[in-house]
């Protein structure tokens, strides 16, 4: 049990993971630490009420006690948590207690695409395509809510075991939760800095100017990048010269690293690394069946829209695998944390 000095105006201690094991929060007990972020720590948890397994996020005492957080953060977990679409991971519950913002959702016991990339390297055409659908379909169905990510990365898209050789992967996008915007505007970021990940970040959120569903264009561009090449666009030495190498510098063609891709490819990721949000993709699956049609020579048909009441299921598949009618199978029931500020 935590000592005097680890509880301050009741809040629960989230540095130690001992002092949590096996103690109760809110309506969930906890079993054991998954990881870990600046703001956040994961755990695996018993949901005591429905007898299920949950990933449950508890985010830093400090930004419970900011009340601008506070609502903000009540109002875009109900946000996220209405979102019904199969490659978001689902949130069963948000709220306070002791002092702790805590986040329920579900759990998976999978890699993240970081993890997944480290160990596989760059992706063939056909794998980052299918993969890149499901997280731009994700992407669209959010803004259709009016809820911008703002920190797209390997560490937020989780990467599950499919159900079959047609469907080898299924992808969750995550962290939805915790509020970038909110952070921004609470004080918990300074003059200058914003809340993401600089390999993925877009240059109107350096510059602290307003972002809409175009700033994930340019993240996801960044992600697919990576997962042709092996590594994102922009690479520096030094965090400066990486944020000034996003505002002011061009994207090294793609075809500079993979001489099997066409030009056709390269400017896809040219038109979603646009500086300049007017200049990219309207869309994320506007993108991504640009790029497929690019690198594979096939004629896609046009996205379909997302609608707030019919999320988009996109399948993996090739067009034409399968006849149109038939649905996907389900997604299993997977899910994990992702962290605001780690990779």
């Amino acid at each position: 049990m935590a000592g005097p000095d680890d509880r301050t105006r009741g809040d629960v201690p989230i540095g130690r993971q001992s002092d949590l094991i096996g103690r109760q929060i809110a309506a969930y007990r906890v079993e054991g630490e998954i990881g870990r972020g600046g703001m956040a720590v994961v755990y695996r948890a018993r949901d005591l009420r429905l007898g299920r397994t949950v990933a449950l996020k508890l985010l830093a005492p400090e930004l419970a006690r900011n009340d601008t957080f506070r609502q903000r953060f009540a109002h875009e977990s109900r946000v996220a948590a209405a979102i019904d679409h199969p490659n978001i991971v689902p949130v069963f519950e948000a709220g306070e207690t002791e002092g702790v913002l805590f986040i329920a959702m579900r759990y998976v016991a999978g890699q993240d695409l970081r993890a997944m990339l480290d160990r596989t390297g760059r992706l063939p055409v056909a794998d980052a395509c299918r993969i890149g659908l499901q997280i731009a379909s994700a992407l669209d169905a959010a803004h259709a809510h009016d809820l911008v990510h703002r920190d797209v990365k390997p560490g937020n898209i989780l990467v599950a075991e499919g159900t079959d050789a047609d469907h080898p992967e299924h992808v969750y996008l995550t962290d939805f939760g915790l509020t970038k915007k909110s952070l921004s505007l609470t004080g918990f970021t300074t003059v200058g800095q914003f809340v993401g990940t600089l390999d993925y970040v877009a240059p109107e959120q350096i510059s602290g100017k307003p972002v809409d569903g175009r700033c994930d264009v340019y993240s996801l561009a960044c992600v697919v990048y990576e997962m042709l090449t092996g590594g994102p666009p922009f690479q520096r030495d030094d965090d400066m010269a990486l944020l000034w190498a996003h505002q002011n510098d061009p994207p090294p063609p793609v075809s500079e690293h993979r001489p099997d891709l066409t030009a056709a490819v390269d400017e896809v990721l040219m038109k979603a690394l646009a500086k300049t949000p007017e200049d990219r993709y309207d869309t994320c699956l506007r993108f991504v069946s640009a790029l497929r049609r690019a690198g594979t020579g096939a004629v896609a048909e046009e996205p379909p829209q997302v609608r707030e009441h019919e999320p988009t299921r996109v399948d993996p598949r090739p067009a034409g695998a399968f006849p149109e009618r038939t649905p996907p199978p389900a997604p299993p029931h997977w899910a994990a944390p992702v962290f605001p500020d780690g990779r």
